[in-house]
């Protein structure tokens, strides 16, 4: 797939402006980041202790590490994508977030690796000699998810929302919203990471939902922007 976006004119009497093509991809791909959600399900047999030495299904195992790899690429499109126009605002900011968005990336594709480690065992009927090492496999994702979709998200999401608050692309509170909601996230991971709060806790969750709250938001409101000019110019 080729997207072309008009990166002509970011600038109207020296006031920023985001152009139809670039809101609507961008916002795309940021509603597309979303699809991770079921991993949360699919991922529930591997975390089994006789993962191993059971009858699940590896497909849906495997289908769960597409939906992460699908959203770390989304990730890095949309943040290369929005540089050509954040860059006029700061460049160094603009640059920091493509950089942190490969490197969340990064996380990602080695979590997926972990995972699909212990499903390479478990059709190899690897049995219960391989239990310990499948339970490290498991471990080692559950913590570098952590890092890369808890900790990373907190350092985009400040990067963003204050080039966003700058260039006053979107509404200010929504940017607002980006740059606060990152330090209860960073709260949270410190937490889980000391022990503090479980995986599975209602505060883990909780710490999340402002910086959810403002991509979600953000992806809508770039998508309709997006359309919406594009239907203006024609």
């Amino acid at each position: 797939m080729i997207i072309k976006t008009n990166l002509t004119d970011t600038s109207i009497n020296g006031e920023t402006i985001l152009p139809h093509k670039t809101a609507f991809w961008t916002g795309f791909f940021y509603i597309l980041t979303f699809v991770s959600i079921p991993t949360l399900f699919l991922y529930q047999p591997i975390h089994e202790p006789d993962y191993l030495l059971s009858n699940a299904n590896d497909n849906i195992i495997v289908f769960g590490g597409v939906l992460e790899i699908i959203v770390a690429l989304c990730g890095i499109i949309s943040s290369i994508i929005l540089y050509s126009v954040l860059k006029k605002q700061n460049e160094t900011l603009a640059l920091g977030l493509v950089a942190a968005r490969i490197l969340e990336a990064a996380t990602i594709f080695v979590g997926v690796s972990f995972i699909l480690g212990v499903v390479t065992l478990h059709q190899q009927g690897a049995g219960e000699s391989a239990l310990t090492t499948s339970h490290a496999l498991v471990a080692l994702y559950d913590r570098i998810f952590v890092l890369g979709q808890g900790f990373m998200p907190a350092i985009d999401d400040i990067l963003l929302g204050v080039l966003l608050y700058q260039s006053r692309l979107v509404p200010r509170w929504l940017s607002v919203i980006g740059i606060v909601g990152a330090f209860p996230l960073f709260v949270g991971y410190f937490a889980l990471m000391f022990g503090f709060i479980e995986r599975s806790s209602p505060l883990t969750g909780s710490s999340a939902i402002m910086v959810a709250f403002f991509e979600f938001t953000l992806g809508i409101y770039l998508l309709v922007k997006g359309i919406r000019k594009s239907k203006d110019r024609t």
